[in-house]
């Protein structure tokens, strides 16, 4: 028997109603499960109970096997419904008396209070056999599995930690090849990386709270220019250091995309970066500031009015803001998505799509996006003027943006030969340490102003 994504029944539309993110902002809006953040305070509420009762308290960790690939073939849109079937699911099974929970993009939690080794281990092998029944996407049956790690809370033991040996646990379950259930104490530990990157993870997330709340983020800016030494935009690059201690953006924003704090770091961008380019315009060198967008940004019903409200509040025009996003955030068929995109356009904000070149980039849907600037990804630029090939793509992709009316931005440029190649490729501008590393806002204004004279 399959699921299909026939109307819900009574029951269940009344059940998600009552879980509606709008009445509880610590609810997950796909599947109606707690965020992350309110995982771990249910975790430390549940462990208090427990410690007075002395009842078993496990937790069973599951992420969902190769849902990329889900994303990937039929889109994000096809991928949140999966996500809801699956959690209902997850759902009929753990019962009532459970805590659920949505970690990241595929992977969930279920607090089970009041369950010890025996009975966890025997709600777990249903779990991993309900969710490898077969399920209806778009016309195709696919069949999901998921990998599971357990865990049974010890006396005294702190709740993180407790979370950590069933997170340990569950990728234990997927290096051994998926689909399948390990308990904490089972798996493999030779080292102590796992333990090391899980604490990491949270001290990052907590750095993130306290540099939301102590105003220790802070945007850099680097320039793109035209071949006649113009400047066609400033993309503003988020930068994040705590107590002095400067955090990667190759760090903190994985960590940002699955804990939902991107959410609110994109709305502190767009606001920081549009009041830079009104400063920008009243010194008399206005520009386009380019700003990057996730997906999580996108599927947020306010996302349109936090766009306006950074234009409004900065007092700056819609044609001087631009929404840098991925290709598969223009095909993305999400009706949130698909909304905002267009509430964006219809404002006067441009759109670019950035890392062009990349992933699954395909020409033949260049056609139907709404973007008006492509930006060919480093790769390119880096093997320039050697390489022929790479020259022969980025001038017919120069070619084929003029004729569709968008601009073409190379990125990565680090040497004049690199620039003189992608002028003789006819590209609109160019991006990259050769023009300018990525500077702080005084730096600048002064780059800006000094180009005038």
């Amino acid at each position: 028997m399959t699921d299909r994504t026939d109307r819900p029944s009574a029951a269940t539309r009344q059940r998600r109603a009552a879980t509606t993110p709008s009445a509880n902002p610590l609810l997950d809006p796909i599947t109606g499960f707690l965020t992350r953040r309110a995982c771990l305070q249910a975790a430390i509420a549940l462990a208090a109970e427990a410690a007075t009762v002395a009842t078993g308290l496990s937790a069973i960790w599951l992420d969902i096997d190769r849902f990329r690939q889900v994303n990937e073939s039929f889109g994000h849109s096809a991928g949140d419904r999966v996500i809801a079937h699956i959690a209902e699911r997850i759902r009929a099974l753990a019962g009532v008396q459970c805590r659920l929970s949505r970690m990241g993009d595929d992977e969930f939690v279920v607090l089970a209070p009041g369950f010890d080794q025996a009975s966890a281990n025997d709600l777990a092998r249903r779990l991993l056999l309900e969710i490898r029944r077969p399920l209806h996407v778009d016309e195709l049956v696919i069949h999901p599995s998921v990998s599971i790690g357990l865990a049974v809370k010890l006396c005294d033991e702190e709740p993180v930690v407790w979370l950590e040996r069933a997170d340990r646990a569950m990728s234990e379950a997927k290096r051994r090849g998926r689909n399948r259930l390990v308990t904490s104490g089972d798996e493999l530990l030779t080292r102590r990386l796992g333990v090391e990157l899980a604490r990491e993870e949270l001290a990052i997330e907590n750095a993130l709270h306290r540099a939301l709340e102590n105003g220790e983020l802070c945007l850099h800016f680097q320039p793109i220019v035209r071949p006649s030494g113009g400047v066609e935009a400033v993309e503003a690059l988020m930068r994040c250091a705590v107590d002095g201690h400067q955090i990667t953006p190759a760090r903190f924003i994985p960590v940002a995309e699955k804990t939902g704090l991107i959410v609110r770091l994109g709305e502190w961008s767009l606001f920081q970066g549009a009041r830079c380019a009104a400063r920008l315009r009243e010194q008399g060198t206005p520009t386009k500031m380019a700003i990057n967008v996730s997906r999580a940004q996108l599927i947020s019903p306010k996302f349109t009015q936090a766009l306006h409200a950074a234009l409004v509040c900065a007092n700056l025009p819609p044609d001087l803001l631009e929404l840098e996003l991925t290709e598969s955030l223009f095909m993305d068929l999400a009706p949130p998505v698909q909304a905002n995109l267009g509430a964006a356009r219809a404002a006067g904000v441009g759109l670019a799509i950035d890392d062009f070149g990349t992933g699954f980039s395909c020409l033949s849907t260049l056609k139907d996006l709404s973007a008006n600037k492509l930006k060919l990804d480093r790769s390119f630029a880096s093997v320039l003027p050697t390489d022929r090939r790479s020259f022969a793509v980025v001038k017919a992709m120069t070619s084929l943006g003029s004729e569709l009316g968008m601009t073409v931005v190379a990125e990565g440029v680090e040497n004049p030969a690199q620039l003189a190649a992608l002028a003789e490729a006819a590209v609109d501008a160019t991006q990259g340490f050769f023009h300018a590393r990525p500077m702080p806002e005084p730096a600048l204004m002064a780059w800006m102003a000094q180009r005038l004279q």
